[in-house]
Parts: structure tokens; C-alpha cells; sequence
């Protein structure tokens, strides 16, 4: 099985995720807000960004020296401080393989490990059931429905709610 790693953006992604990202079948999953066509400076401006603010924490996911992903957490503000929001996607050719189990459970070792966040969440789309799996097999467990919670593609969506607490 392939083994991935997480690390922290290079400029020299940039052909890679832009390759990983010019895919629809990512993109509806995805917030609204990236572009389609995804473009190669589209990539290094998201970089730049990632490297220069470090609001977030931003990590490149990779197989191999490959990037094939992108995960990051987003601690909330005011009485949320202590929680954080995950986010990810991989690009199809590395689908069903494992890897996003794989990356999100190093990610979330590591917030547990280095920061006081104590309550990680993520909200997939309901009909995104890949995405769901990824979370439950890493530990994540379902608080609810947050039904029509979002307009994607002229269409409302209910999300899932998954939460992992720090024990």
C-alpha cells in the first residue's frame, strides 16, 4: 500500500494542483470560490497565500515526493477558539486507496499533539458518502444532518456533521 506524508506547500506544486483541481468531480465537493478551469497560477497564488499568512494550517498531501492532495484546519473565533474545522480532498486517480484516512488521521495526531484545540469538525456534503467513510474510519463520529445547509450548483445540500474530540 502507498504511504503518504504531509507537508508544508512548495511554489513548485503549483503544475500539480493545478492538475489535481481542474477536475469537477473534486470541485463539487469542494466550497464554492476556486475557479474552474484551475489554473497553474491559480495554484501558485493559493500557495503564496498558504505560505505567507499561515493563518490555517495548510499541509500538501504526498505519495512519493507527489503531491495528491491538500488537507487543512481552520480554527474557529470567539467561544469556538478550542475547535477547528477540516477540510480535503485528493485527486481522483488516488481515490478508494486509503490515503485520506491515511493524511487525515496524521493531521488530526498532530493538532491533538501541538495545540489546544480540543474538538475537530468537518461537515461533507450528505451525498458525498467517500468522504463520510474518510471520517468515520479515522475516528470521527456523526453528530447530525445540517439539512439544505448549502446551495452548490443551483441545488441545496444537506451536510453531515462529524466531530473528533480530544480525549
Amino acid at each position: 500500500m502507498m504511504e503518504c506524508t504531509l507537508r508544508e506547500w512548495r511554489l513548485e506544486d503549483a503544475k500539480e494542483l493545478a492538475a489535481l483541481l481542474n477536475n469537477q468531480k473534486i470541485q463539487a465537493n469542494l466550497r464554492d470560490g476556486l475557479p474552474y478551469p484551475y489554473r497553474k497560477t491559480d495554484a501558485e497564488e493559493f500557495i503564496l497565500t498558504t505560505l505567507l499568512t499561515n493563518r490555517e494550517l495548510s499541509l500538501a498531501i504526498v505519495v512519493e515526493d507527489r503531491v495528491i492532495g491538500s488537507i487543512g484546519v481552520f480554527r474557529q473565533e470567539n467561544i469556538h477558539v478550542r475547535t477547528a474545522e477540516i477540510g480535503y480532498y485528493l485527486g481522483e486517480p488516488y481515490w478508494g486507496k486509503g490515503l485520506g484516512t491515511a493524511a487525515l488521521k496524521q493531521i488530526c495526531q498532530y493538532i491533538f499533539e501541538t495545540t489546544d484545540i480540543v474538538r475537530l469538525f468537518a461537515e461533507p456534503f450528505s451525498d458525498n458518502i467517500s468522504s463520510c467513510r474518510i471520517l468515520e474510519k479515522a475516528g470521527f463520529q456523526l453528530e447530525g444532518s445540517l439539512r439544505k445547509s448549502v446551495f452548490k450548483n443551483g441545488e441545496f445540500k444537506d451536510q453531515q456533521m462529524y466531530s473528533l474530540i480530544k480525549e
